[in-house]
């Protein structure tokens, strides 16, 4: 799937353009780690690339290097996080069998849920519209990104007859689950296995009357 020249420009060039060396790779996801912590510890208001160096233990040339400013820090955050949700999205949709509309709306929240879990900053981040890294030339945001790539997914093997109409609708999924997901995790630290389970209810319910797929 394609998502290239919908995102920032930062996003574009990490989702593109993953560093090839080893030691590149390796100091560009140490930075992005370090810039995880201090999102999760002073939030994306207070992030400044001086923090994401000294906690990586580089130096702000190095920082500089990849990103230069904190909003291209953001980005890099969100785009990390669209990679690694889409990749295991797109491995439970292909490996696991999963046809019906409860299934794969169920593997996608529970993929989105983990992120929550296990991704430092994710929480705070997520997919970048909650800092609002959008540019001003009329791009989407991202989460409408996010719904135009679930869709291709969704429609590898039975195209639909109104495309934009199935990406908006997934637009609504994503809005309601991601709603229902951040408040069980303000409910529980671990997450309220309750409105896990409502985000899944509203989100097939709502895709079932509206665009149904592989009933």
């Amino acid at each position: 799937m394609s998502i290239d020249g919908l995102l920032g420009p930062t996003a574009e060039f990490l989702l593109r353009n993953e560093p090839v060396q080893a030691r590149s790779a390796a100091r560009l996801s140490s930075l992005l780690d370090a810039a995880a912590a201090v999102v999760d510890e002073v939030g994306y208001e207070r992030l400044t690339t001086a923090m994401v160096a000294e906690r990586a233990g580089a130096s702000i040339g190095t920082v500089y290097r990849y990103f230069p400013d904190r909003i291209a820090v953001l980005e890099g955050l969100s785009a990390r996080a669209f990679r690694r949700f889409l990749d295991r999205v797109s491995e439970q949709y292909r490996d696991s069998g999963l046809e019906t509309v409860p299934e794969r709306v169920a593997a996608a929240i529970d993929v989105y849920v983990e992120l929550y879990r296990s991704e430092r900053g994710f929480r705070v981040v997520r997919f970048g519209d909650v800092v609002d890294v959008r540019l001003i030339d009329g791009r989407p945001t991202n989460n409408a990104v996010l719904a135009q790539a679930l869709a291709e997914l969704a429609t590898e093997r039975a195209p639909r007859e109104d495309p934009d109409d199935f990406v908006f609708r997934l637009s609504v999924v994503i809005a309601l689950a991601e709603a229902l997901v951040h408040r069980a995790f303000v409910a529980e630290a671990s997450g309220d296995a309750r409105y896990i389970q409502e985000a899944k209810e509203v989100a097939v319910a709502y895709l079932q009357q509206h665009a149904p797929v592989g009933e």
